[in-house]
């Protein structure tokens, strides 16, 4: 039974603070880690980050490759996680990755381990890294125009991206998913040429509507492409169905295409909110747990871990970070704040 909701701004119960999962006062169990490994990128996409790039975190604040290694220990061993995500910034810029997903697949229960990647990089170390244990990858892939991807990313890498997403399907990383962010003005028409890319290489294509986690906190709603527009643009080409099968927490809603087995995702993140199935919990690359993307607030494990508290204590600590999720981001209420963090210091 989920434990019971207590008024707002109460403490954690004993229940909470104990041994047992990540649970919150609205009776969800947080049973997925995504990671940021480093806030450092390769590229500067504007919905991420300026192109001049940001204040890098100090190396001396960022977990080391061992304290990465605990935390990803704790919460599988003893908060119930299930599945483990790398993300950053760019994860594949991290030089201990390969370590830090063996020592993950090392755990009993061996939890899910994948990585969200811009793909840099990956033909040369996919091999390297499903050696280590990673599962599968989710690979960032706003268009297949040269210019367009230029204009995005700040950067001429598109050649090596699609080199990198052809060695992680090579290395058996599969399905490999694609996730792709439309810009209304600058890539909003691709949607089909994106679908037909993925159904004649295998991959598996989500579309994530654009979140107000940008830098330069220049988001606008109204300036957004929305899941609704999405599915316009694709019916236009395909036939969709939606999916019998329940998404459970998937963030994804999912559609067969032409009568599948192939499908299409869509991540409405804004309009179709999916918060009340959330089970997410993050970890930054500094060491602080946040509760949800766009929480205001943070609980430092990094601190405690260096002050030599104990596996228990930490996990103490994590239980009551998570207790205090609000039931939704909020985006739509007057009240919202966009995070003073953006996503490349977040973690996707």
């Amino acid at each position: 039974m989920p434990a019971p909701i207590p008024a707002p701004g109460s403490a954690a119960p004993a229940s909470a603070q104990g041994p047992g999962a990540l649970r919150d006062r609205h009776g969800r169990v947080a049973t997925d880690l995504r990671v940021s490994l480093t806030d450092r990128c390769n590229l500067r996409c504007a919905y991420c980050m300026p192109e001049a790039g940001l204040p890098w975190l100090p190396k001396p604040t960022l977990l080391t490759d061992d304290e990465v290694s605990r935390l990803v220990r704790i919460a599988v061993r003893d908060l119930g996680v299930r599945e483990v995500r790398f993300t950053g910034g760019e994860p594949l810029l991290r030089p201990g990755l390969p370590g830090i997903v063996a020592e993950a697949a090392a755990l009993d229960p061996r939890p899910e381990i994948s990585l969200t990647t811009n793909a840099i990089g990956l033909d040369k170390l996919a091999p390297t890294l499903v050696a280590a244990g990673l599962d599968r990858v989710n690979v960032s892939l706003d268009t297949l125009d040269r210019d367009t991807f230029k204009a995005l990313a700040k950067r001429d890498r598109l050649d090596a991206t699609l080199a990198g997403i052809e060695g992680a399907a090579a290395a058996g990383l599969a399905p490999v998913k694609i996730n792709t962010v439309l810009t209304r003005g600058v890539n909003d028409t691709e949607a089909p040429a994106l679908l037909r890319f993925a159904l004649e290489h295998g991959y598996e294509l989500r579309f994530i509507e654009q979140m107000p986690l940008d830098a330069a906190g220049v988001w606008r709603r109204d300036e957004m492409v929305t899941a609704a527009e999405i599915l316009d643009a694709l019916r236009a080409e395909f036939d969709l169905v939606p999916d019998p099968a329940h998404r459970g927490s998937a963030p994804a809603e999912t559609w067969l295409v032409d009568g599948g087995p192939a499908k299409v995702g869509v991540i409405g993140s804004v309009t179709r909110p999916f918060c009340g199935d959330c089970d997410r919990t993050r970890l930054t690359a500094d060491g602080q747990v946040r509760n949800c993307l766009f929480a205001q607030g943070e609980t430092d494990l990094r601190g405690l871990l260096r002050e030599g508290a104990s596996d228990a204590e930490v996990a103490g600590r994590w239980r009551e970070a998570m207790w205090g999720k609000l039931p939704g981001h909020g985006i739509d209420d007057p009240s919202f704040l966009q995070p003073s963090r953006p996503m490349s210091a977040i973690g996707g």
